[in-house]
Order: structure tokens, then C-alpha cells, then sequence
């Protein structure tokens, strides 16, 4: 049973560090696209703020409070 707990655990740190990573590539693409002005400055000035706005699973845990989606007993 500890076996199967530890993959499980393991299984879900990884898809949080691929969320991760997926997130940073958006805004590192975003910055480049930038500097090469095909992205208006206005808009890669606040598309970090976008980005995590709309990918908050990404930067914040599964199960944390702020999740929208889930719905719990008050």
C-alpha cells in the first residue's frame, strides 16, 4: 500500500513540475515574441499577470482553497 501511495505522490509532483514548466515557457515565448515586436510591449508587459491568472492550477497546489472548481462544505 506504501508502494502505490508513493507513485501516486510521485505521479502528481511531476505533473505539477510539467505545469510548471509549461507556464514559464508561455512567458519566456511572450518576452521573445516581444523583442522581436510581433507581441505589442502593452500586452507582454502584463501577460505574466494573465498567464497566471488563467493558469493558477500551475502555481497553485490541487488542493488549496482558492479553487474554483471544487466544491466544499462551508
Amino acid at each position: 500500500m506504501t508502494n502505490v501511495l508513493y507513485i501516486e505522490k510521485r505521479t502528481l509532483s511531476m505533473t505539477q513540475l510539467r505545469k510548471a514548466l509549461l507556464l514559464s515557457s508561455a512567458m519566456i515565448g511572450i518576452a521573445f515574441l516581444a523583442i522581436l515586436d510581433i507581441v505589442p510591449q502593452e500586452v507582454a508587459q502584463f501577460s505574466p499577470f494573465l498567464l497566471l491568472a488563467l493558469f493558477s492550477g500551475a502555481w497553485l497546489r490541487r488542493d488549496c482553497s482558492c479553487n474554483l472548481l471544487k466544491r466544499g462544505a462551508a
